[in-house]
């Protein structure tokens, strides 16, 4: 049987944490936010996306809680909450490498 505290815990990773990393332009920010703090501009130029869409998604991942704000001036800045998010995000990628290259050798292996 599994264990209910874990059942809770991937519900709640389901419901607060997934649904931000369910857009590719909200990934791309949270690897750009990596880098150090950014304003809209400064991430708007670095994604080449428009500034509506990253504010649109800088809201989803402020309101998930995996990015933070802080006023400079007239600017705000964003930076990440937790890096492991990131890391987490990497090991994923890991998996994908792997099985996209699992399924090339099969096709050449079949070819």
């Amino acid at each position: 049987m599994i264990d209910p505290k874990l059942t809770q815990e991937v519900h709640l990773l389901h419901k607060r944490i997934c649904p931000a990393l369910g857009d590719p332009k909200r990934l791309l920010i949270l690897y750009a936010l990596d880098q150090g703090p950014l304003c809209v501009h400064e991430m708007v130029e670095a994604l080449q996306l428009k500034q509506p869409t990253v504010s649109r998604h800088l809201r989803v991942l402020r309101e998930r809680g995996l990015v933070r704000t802080e006023r400079r001036g007239t600017a705000i800045y964003y930076s990440l909450t937790d890096r492991r998010l990131l890391q987490a995000v990497d090991m994923l990628r890991e998996v994908l490498q792997a099985q996209m290259a699992a399924e090339a050798d099969l096709a050449q292996a079949l070819a």
